[in-house]
């Protein structure tokens, strides 16, 4: 998670980079990095999808709905999109070759990991097994603006990826995901690189000078456990508010029947 998401000012301003890479290949660093380069908002899946306002995190419900209505799909991708300066993570990484046809000019960057080390990161998101638990998510989520769609984006994200990526996830996963990347885009406007290089390589790719600082470095795993913790308190708390106010007017209701009964 990227803490606060991004939110454009500007819906004019069109996507320069597409960040390519899987989820928990640095999809955070990388939207910290392109900010500081690009001086724009940049979309990362995780943080928008969780921190936008209902509206938002719906469109992009509707965006997955109508994955096989393309003059839909592309209409409702650009308003998903419109003002932001680059997109790194879920969903949008499952949208390259559209986002390539809507922004012709755009270059991709795929941050690679090493499978073993990726797929050990990612054993910390499937290891409760989500659809095990989305009825339990669909009720929790239910009075929570934005969060509720939650459990429908999962559902289709993963059908999305199981078509793209096969049934199960594996250690192979991102190496199919990375191919899949190489296929669609042309190699002149693709680079390859892992975050441990820093600064180089992306400042270079994309024409720009090296910015003071180190490169930034965020650990997606604890933002994303820290936040659900967060989400299930105060999801917890607002149906605590909800049952309450509900016990206060039934209580409130008897009250006034006996009252009745007694004229």
């Amino acid at each position: 998670m990227g803490g606060v998401p991004s939110i454009p000012a500007d819906r004019s301003r069109t996507v320069q980079v597409i960040g390519a890479g899987y989820s928990r290949t640095g999809t955070v660093s990388m939207a910290l990095a392109l900010e500081k380069l690009l001086d724009g908002p940049v979309m990362h899946g995780g943080t928008q999808l969780f921190g936008r306002e209902d509206a938002y995190v719906k469109l992009w419900c509707d965006i997955f709905a109508n994955r096989d209505n393309k003059p839909v799909l592309m209409k409702l991708l650009r308003e998903a999109t419109a003002g932001f300066v680059a997109v790194t993570d879920t969903p949008g990484n499952a949208f390259i070759p559209e986002l390539l046809e809507l922004y012709p000019e755009a270059k991709v960057v795929l941050v690679t990991r090493d499978p073993d080390r990726w797929f050990n990161s990612m054993q910390g998101l499937i290891k409760d097994g989500i659809g095990d638990s989305m009825v339990m998510l669909k009720v929790l989520l239910w009075p929570c603006p934005g969060w509720r769609w939650a459990p429908r984006w999962l559902s289709q994200l993963g059908l999305y990826e199981e078509a793209r990526l096969g049934p199960t996830l594996t250690r192979d996963s991102i190496l199919i995901h990375n191919e899949w990347v190489r296929k669609h885009v042309p190699p002149e406007r693709l680079l390859t690189m892992e975050l441990s290089q820093g600064w180089g390589p992306l400042a270079k790719f994309l024409d720009m000078p090296v910015p003071d600082g180190p490169f930034p470095h965020a650990n997606d795993g604890e933002a994303m456990e820290k936040f659900a913790k967060s989400v299930f308190r105060t999801a917890m708390l607002i149906w605590v508010g909800i049952l309450s106010g509900t016990g206060m007017l039934a209580w409130a209701g008897v009250g006034a029947w006996r009252r009745s009964l007694l004229v």
